[in-house]
Order: C-alpha cells, then structure tokens, then sequence
C-alpha cells in the first residue's frame, strides 16, 4: 500500500499571516482556491501532494495542522473509527466536485482527517 496520507491543511485566526510566514520561510507559492465557496489557500510545496490554509470555520477552532489520510468510503471509516473507541469530531461532508471528508479522533485523543476523491 501506498502512503495513505493524501493532504495537509492548516486551520488558523490569521490567513493572511500564515500565507506571509509559509511563503517567507519555505517559499512556498500560495494562491487562492479558484471556485471555492470560502477564502480558501493552496500551497505548492515542491512536492504532491501539497496543502491548504484556510481560517477556522468555528469559534473556538484551535490553530493547527490536519493530516488527511484517503480512504475509499469516508462515511464506512467513521463508523469504524467509533467501533474501534475513536471518536467522529465532525462528521462525513461533501465537498463539491471535489470529495468527501470527516474529521476524527483516535482513543488518545490524536486527530486526523479522512479523505475520499470522488475521482481517482
């Protein structure tokens, strides 16, 4: 099996000093997510994948960085996260002509999105 871990994605208070930090350090080119529906960063790294940035979509969202690890059925591996004593944080969402996700938690309390393309 390949590397399952498909996407990063930062969630922050201050989008455009994260896109200012991320260029500066590591000069990434970022540039807006043509057709997205919310102020929405992506990051081309130098390597595939990339990543995203966008501002916490929730008061109370904690800054940090998601790992999102693709799967073929989203909504059949949050109910397997949650048999197996993980917790589903939020729960299976489309996301336009582009995939599905959810947001997870394993029993110790580690989050990880899961990821699913609606084209492979």
């Amino acid at each position: 099996m390949g590397n399952p871990f498909c996407w990063m994605e930062l969630i922050t208070h201050n989008l455009d000093g994260a896109v200012d930090f991320y260029s500066k350090v590591f000069g990434w080119e970022i540039s807006d997510m043509p057709g997205s529906p919310i102020p929405y960063k992506m990051a081309n790294t130098g390597k595939e994948p990339g990543a995203g940035m966008m501002s916490t979509p929730e008061p109370g969202i904690f800054t940090c960085w998601t790992a999102y690890i693709e799967v073929d059925d989203v909504d059949a591996m949050c109910e397997k996260v949650a048999g197996a004593g993980g917790k589903v944080w939020k729960g299976p969402q489309d996301v336009p002509g582009v995939g599905r996700f959810a947001i997870v938690c394993d029993p110790q309390g580690a989050y990880f999105g899961l990821w699913q393309c609606l084209q492979k």
